[in-house]
């Protein structure tokens, strides 16, 4: 394992910016969704200690007042990624203020289709899309309707905040969250991005997205994923995509099924996004 994992650890410690985040691929600009990765997957490696401290410390600068975390330096919108950062704080055990507004602007953001304009469109039309927008889940941004993606991550950030203990709502915003994604899965077993039907007609799910789905309903010992983690299984042998089998790896590593890396000594990208979650599957730190 040793093999697999040293040269991409070597890679993101080799690959940081100077303003201690890391761009989508070497030397381009740092953005919150590979840093966050990064941070991931070097929280436990004691080797990248100052990789680590230089790019929390970064992340940290990035939260905007109303607890979200925005998506660059440039960009002053609250942002999906939010997530990612409440999940980081829980892994590491950091329950602070910037961790409770983080974790704030999470319980209070949701889809569109949870107000009342979006509830009347939909019971004048419901064929259009099925789905039931009394669950509430997350969108990419406010004012956006809620999808598979963002909701498995912040499901995935209320899960590591229960150790926190701080706030009542959390229990049920996963209870809603889980039940959004239930709901879409699709008819042949995994999940699309959004839903499992539109216009009459099934959509069909991609490898991406039935891994995330499944890492937000991980947990939940109550659940009977056995038909979905096959789907899963089936497209971790079947993917030629790098990003596809990293995401599943770290999903099925979630349920305890640990799958064994394809490559065990060449670094095959240059991504930063897929040597991070190559680490976080192979390793299990983010279980």
């Amino acid at each position: 394992m040793s093999d697999f994992l040293s040269p991409r650890l070597d890679f993101l410690r080799a690959t940081q910016n100077a303003d201690g985040g890391w761009g989508f691929f070497p030397g381009k600009q740092s953005w919150l969704e590979p840093t966050a990765y990064a941070l991931i997957a070097l929280h436990r490696d004691p080797a990248s200690r100052t990789n680590f401290e230089r790019g929390w410390n970064l992340m940290r600068s990035w939260q905007l007042p109303d607890g979200s975390w925005k998506p660059c330096a440039a960009v002053q919108e609250p942002h999906w990624t939010t997530a990612l950062c409440v999940t980081l704080h829980g892994l590491r055990g950091v329950h602070d203020q910037p961790f409770q507004r983080g974790l704030g602007w999470l319980l209070t953001t949701s889809g569109t289709e949870n107000g009342l304009r979006f509830r009347f469109a939909h019971f004048l039309r419901p064929s259009v899309v099925e789905l039931d927008p009394s669950f509430k889940a997350w969108p990419w941004r406010p004012g956006n309707a809620s999808w598979i993606e963002p909701t498995a991550h912040a499901l995935v950030a209320l899960k590591k905040a229960r150790s926190a203990g701080t706030n009542p709502r959390i229990e049920e915003r996963i209870r809603l969250g889980e039940k959004m994604i239930l709901d879409r899965r699709c008819g042949d077993g995994g999940w699309n991005y959004g839903n499992r039907k539109v216009l009459g007609t099934d959509l069909p799910s991609y490898p991406e997205t039935t891994a995330l789905a499944l890492l937000g309903l991980a947990g939940n010992r109550a659940l009977n994923l056995r038909a979905p983690l096959e789907v899963a299984l089936r497209y971790w042998r079947e993917t030629r995509s790098p990003l596809a089998k990293a995401l599943l790896s770290v999903s099925l590593r979630s349920h305890s099924i640990a799958v064994t890396p394809a490559d065990l000594t060449i670094l095959g990208e240059k991504d930063t996004l897929i040597n991070a979650l190559e680490i976080i599957g192979a390793s299990g730190v983010l279980v």
